[in-house]
This record gives C-alpha cells, structure tokens and sequence, in this order.
C-alpha cells in the first residue's frame, strides 16, 4: 500500500485556482470555570431565573436574591450573569449556490470555544417503537437546524454501553451516524406504543371459558403477581437507564462550564409493587438520589422529555377487554392513569432537582428542545458555608433554596447536596499516574496540546483485506525534552496509545508501544524543522463512524498530546462509487510547471499528508482511489469532479465541475487533482471536500465525497 500512496501523489492532472476572501472567525467570549463548586470555604451554585411568560430575565440585582441553606439565609458574597446570547458575524458566500448536499465537517473545537456543552440521551431501554421514530426525528432535527458553532454534543443510547466522553464532538457527521444507530429496542421495557395493551391473565381467560368460577381475591392475587414480576424487570432496566446517566455525568464532570442532560425517556416507576400490593421506593430513590448529587457536583443540568407526548390512557384496538363491566373497565384506566403519573414522576424529579426542564404531554419534540437551548443563560450566586455545613452529624443533605424578590419571577435551582465534600475532593487531588495521564488524554473531547499533534487517518480498500484505515501522525518535534548522551547523540522517549472508537464509544482496535528516539545532529535538527511521522492500520470490519485518537507522552518532560479524527468507512459492493481518503503533497509553482512537464519532483508527501500545513501562493496536490466502479461507467467519460473549500463552516469556493482523468492499476482506479492556495486566502484552518460525479445517468446522478482539513501558513 505505501507505493500506491506515492503513486498517487505522482499523477500529473489539471488543476484551478481557489483564490478567495474569506470569512474571519466570530468572536467568542471566554467560557467560565467552575459553575458548581463545593467546598470547606466556599458554596458556588448556578440558577436560571424566567419571567411569567418563560422568558429569561437577565438583568437581577444581587439585593433582588436571597439563597438560603437549610433554612438559614446566607451572605451572597459574588454574583454573576452568564448569557447565551452570541455576536453574529456575516461571513463571505459563495455567489452560487451548490446543488450538492453533502454533511461537512467542522474544524476541531478547543475548550475555550465552547460555549454549550450537551448530551442528548436515548433511554432506549425504556422507548416505545412510536417513541423511538419521533425521538430520531427530533435529534435529526437539532443536528440539522439547532446546534451551533461553539456546541460541544453526544447523543448517546443508554443500551448501547458508555465510552461517553469519546462521544463528544463538534463533527456533525459523528452525529449523524449515532442518530442512526437510534432503534427501537426489542429487549427494553418499550411495547410498540405508550402502554402495553390490555390482555387477560391465564385465570381471567379461563373464567371467560367458563372453565373457573370468578374468584374476585383468587384474580386480584394472580394480577399483584404478573405485576409485582413487571415491576421487578422495569426497575432492573430503569437502574441499568440511571446507572449510564451516572457515568456519563461523571465523565463530564471533566468537562469545562455549565452542561446540560436531554434524556428522552418515556420514564420509570420508582415506587415499586410487590406481590402482596404493597409499594417500597427505597431501592430506586437510593439511586435517583445518587444521580441527583452527582450532577449536582458536576456542574450538569438534567432536562427530561416524555417521548410519548399527549397519551391516551383509554382502550385502543390492541387491547383485548374479557370484562367489560363498569368496575373492570374504570380498573383498568386507572392503572394506565397510574402507570402515566408514576413514570412521568420519576422524570420530574430528576430534571427539578437538578435546575433543569421538564418536557411532558407535548407531541413536538423538537419544541421540547428548542426551549431547553433556550435556557442556557443563567446566574452564579456564592456564599461562605459555616462549620455546620460540613458536620455529618448535624446535616447528611444540605438543602439549598433561592428566592428572587422580583414579582412575578421564576427560580429554577439544583436542590442540595450531600455532606461528602471532603473525601472527593482528596480523591480528585491525587496525582495522576503516568498511565493515566495519557489515558485521560485519550479520551478528552478536546485535544492536548502539551505536545502538538496533526492525526490523518485514510481510509482505503483491498480486495483481499477489505476495508482498513491507515493513519498517519505528525509530531513537533520541538515540543519533545532530548538529553545529551555521552556519545553526542539526542535522546527522548514517548508512549504512544492509538485507537479507534465505534458509534458508542467503545474502543474496536487499540495499539500502544514505547518508542526511543536517539539522532545525532544532523538528524536532530533536521526533525526540529520537519517534524517526526508516525503510522499505524487497523483493519475495518464493517461499515460506519469510527473517531480514530492518538496520545502521547513525552516520558522525560511529563508532558502529553492528543489529536482525533473521525472517518465514515462506507459499504463497498459491485457498481456503488466510492472514494478512498485523500493524500496530498505541497508543490510550489515551479515544482509544479516541472512535474506537468513530466520532471520527477522530490517530495515527503507522508510529511504533507500526516501535517497538512500549506504555504500561501503554494499548490496543494491531492490524489485518490475509486472503489465499486464498474468498467463500462469509468470508459465511459461521463464522471467528473469538483471541489469546495470550506473555512469556519462557510462555503468560500465552489468549483466547477471537471471531467475526471482515471488510470487503472492493480484493478483499481487512481486520479488527483490540485488547487493552488492564492496569496487572497488568510492564514487559517479550512476544509477541502472533493465531490466525483457519475453523469452516466443523467436523471439518476451519483455523488461521491471526502474532505481533507488543512492548514494556510504564512
């Protein structure tokens, strides 16, 4: 595979000019810090306060907030305001609008970009197959229309495992693949609609028969049975729903600021039955209870929406009805009634306790969203605790209460916490072991940038080992401690821990190695200037969204780097158009007229590929596979290509489309292409998405994609 990746890089085709101006970046303000903060010296809570028509008011004076403590009102001694609202920067289109629709990356988001961090949670233990559909809907809907630049997004299944922290990103297409992994779950506690429909029991058919008398204490104890067995199974699903929240709050306890929770549940019971009909709470408030505190600590609003919207709780066609008597029919709505309370009970609890909203009888989800988004700004109030906060003997719960003295205002706050402060926070300062710095790097959203790092993982294909990514890692050199041995020669040593994830976070490869870096003078420098390339594959078993991250640590200094990338690998099958990843290589002009003239050019396109940093007023070659097609469509001169060019999610180039030159190698298709990088484009980070065309069908037209980010530098 290497000497296909330099052929590649070699073909001499035609090539245009991207020379436009583009759009500088919005300003953002910088995120804040801490927002919940429990300690033996200071109290810090958030509280979002509205008018009487939901609207957010933004302008509280800290004389117009009392917080009280277990009754007692406390000395504000800071207050603060944060607001959602952003500046709106118009950016620089293209005059002509694409006609191609294709998902386009965003640039990699720092954590001072942040502005919104959200996790949009499918309980889909618990989804009804009506639910789950307009669930999708709604998530789709956010992608598409509602998540903004500075959003930091998850959308993760409860039923699916929780690697929630690699989930994170600011990639729509990440997104996109985990809503379509959003189905209705056969296993959970979800029938296809709101409730399960009505059906007799064994007793209830037989004295229908007339094969038993009716016995109303004989049919009253089977049902407190096949109920308390309901029960039992539904908590068991509902604790594995609260367990995944658990551990995704603590992962985003690490995360920077205010976040926030939108769980679509159709919810859970936490009163439970027996089979004697009595009801016992302990187990499953024990463990809202939990939830509750922990997202409280961390800084984590919980909104809950009830997917099942406006319900009808009467007989529908799937209920089968033996006794149609006034008791026995007033029974049975009850129970639906009860079942409807109950479960949307529980959901209200969460999101109350935790400052969030509460979304219920509504069958526009996407409404439910729109107005948790628009609840973000909030206010920070801190007091000074007294001795008495922290004294377990006194107050196992301490009770936190806010009152606004303006008329007709709302208050939304987290309800309490438990008196454990001290023993996590002797947990959360211990040290963090070598193993486990790079290990938290690895699975950071954002990137470390102790040592920097440039990953481009490539996606490709044979026909003997299927589809694999080949990955390729620029390291500054410069950011590496090198000791002076004896013998003249420079040292340094790093750890190296790669993998690739799934759609639910889960790790699906992984390799890590120690390496030794020992270069005499020469070769030191030339790394210094350069830079050091490291690769690594991992075979692909099936089609979808994998993230591929990459640490590092640099053993002498301490010090740690990350960089991630997401790859969507497709289905490849006989006659379906598919593109490998890009390679590209920098040429200037006059390498550039030479190598069209058919001189051979010395290049490092390994170097240019894994960094991707271009120089203005230099030529950006790119080359590339074609997989699927079919001979008859490539002989037939009816494909073609074009490129966009992207920066700050703008389209600033939208190129017209040119006939596509291919070669044919080894059973495969090769072409390349190149833009040059006027002296007009700004230094900055852009985008580059190559489209091939398959004009063969003209009422039928293919479209194939990839993109490739890179670098202009002065």
């Amino acid at each position: 595979m290497r000497s296909y990746f330099v052929l590649l890089l070699l073909l001499p085709l035609g090539a245009f000019t991207a020379a436009a101006q583009t759009a500088k970046p919005s300003p953002t303000a910088p995120i804040e810090g801490e927002v919940v903060k429990i300690s033996t010296n200071l109290i810090q809570m958030d509280f979002s306060v509205t008018d009487s028509k939901g609207r957010p008011i933004t302008d509280l004076k800290p004389e117009e907030v009392e917080v009280y403590e277990n009754g007692k009102k406390q000395r504000i001694t800071s207050f603060n305001f944060f607001s959602d609202k952003r500046e709106i920067t118009k950016s620089v289109e293209s005059k002509k609008k694409s006609q191609i629709d294709v998902p386009i990356p965003g640039s990699e988001i720092r954590p001072e970009q942040v502005r919104r961090t959200f996790a949009l949670v499918v309980d889909d233990l618990s989804l009804s197959f009506d639910s789950a559909n307009s669930t999708r809907i709604a998530l789709k809907k956010f992608v598409d229309e509602q998540m903004q630049n500075g959003d930091l997004v998850a959308i993760i299944r409860t039923g699916a495992g929780m690697g929630s922290l690699q989930q994170f990103t600011s990639d729509k297409r990440l997104l996109y693949a985990a809503i379509e992994k959003v189905r209705w779950n056969p296993l959970g506690t979800g029938g296809l609609s709101a409730f399960a429909p009505i059906e007799p029991t064994p007793r209830e058919q037989a004295a229908s028969m007339g094969l038993i008398a009716r016995n109303a204490a004989d049919a009253q104890a089977e049902k407190n049975r096949l109920t308390a067995l309901n029960d039992l199974r539904n908590s068991i699903f509902a604790s594995g729903t609260l367990g995944a929240i658990r551990y995704l709050v603590n992962g985003m306890s690490q995360l920077p600021g205010r976040k926030s929770i939108i769980l679509f549940s159709n919810g859970f019971r936490i009163f439970t039955r027996d089979e004697d009909g009595y009801e016992d709470g302990t187990y499953m408030l024990a463990l809202v209870r939990e939830l509750i505190d922990q997202a409280n600590r961390a800084s984590v609003v919980i909104n809950t929406i009830d997917v099942r919207g406006l319900v009808y709780t009467g007989y529908s066609a799937a209920d089968t009805v033996t006794d149609m008597s006034v008791g026995a029919n007033t029974t049975s709505m009850n129970d639906r009634s009860d079942e409807l309370f109950e479960t949307q009970h529980s959901l209200s609890i969460i999101s109350k306790e935790t400052g969030g909203l509460t979304i219920q009888n509504s069958n526009d989800l996407s409404e439910g969203v729109s107005r948790v988004l628009e609840d973000q700004s909030y206010y920070l109030a801190a007091y000074e605790p007294d001795d008495e906060t922290f004294d377990a003997a006194k107050a196992k719960f301490n009770k936190i209460s806010v009152h606004v003295l303006r008329p007709g205002a709302s208050v939304r706050s987290r309800s309490g916490f438990f008196n454990n402060t001290d023993q996590r926070n002797s947990q959360a300062g211990a040290p963090a072991t070598p193993y486990r710095q790079i290990m938290d790097a690895l699975g950071s959203p954002f990137a470390h940038s102790g040592i920097e790092l440039r990953l481009n993982p490539l996606f490709g294909y044979d026909e003997r080992n299927g589809s694999f990514v080949r990955s390729y890692l620029h390291i500054n050199a410069q950011n590496l401690k090198f000791s002076e041995e004896s013998n003249g020669k420079r040292k340094a040593t790093i750890s190296i821990v790669a993998a690739s994830f799934g759609d639910t976070g889960k790790p699906t490869h992984q390799v890590s190695n120690s390496y030794t870096i020992s270069v005499d003078e020469k070769e030191y420098r030339k790394i210094l200037n350069d830079g050091i390339v490291y690769n690594f594959t991992f075979p692909v078993k099936q089609p979808g969204g994998f993230q591929y991250r990459v640490a590092i640590r640099d053993d002498l200094a301490g010090v740690v780097g990350s960089a991630s990338q997401f790859v969507q690998i497709p289905k490849i099958k006989k006659g379906s158009l598919v593109l490998s990843s890009m390679v590209v290589q920098s040429l200037t002009p006059d390498e550039w007229k030479k190598q069209s003239a058919g001189a051979k050019i010395e290049s490092d396109p390994m170097n240019a590929t894994s960094a991707r940093r271009f120089r203005q007023g230099s030529i950006l070659q790119y080359a590339f596979e074609l997989y699927g097609l079919e001979p008859d469509v490539a002989r037939s001169g009816m494909l073609a290509r074009k490129v966009r060019v992207f920066r700050d999610g703008k389209l600033i180039l939208d190129g017209s489309e040119i006939p596509l030159v291919l070669r044919s190698s080894g059973g495969k298709y090769l072409s390349s292409g190149a833009i040059s990088l006027g002296a007009e484009m700004e230094p900055g980070d852009y985008i580059l998405q190559l489209v091939v065309i398959d004009n063969s069908k003209k009422e039928n037209k293919r479209y194939a994609t990839q993109v490739v980010q890179f670098e202009v530098v002065n």
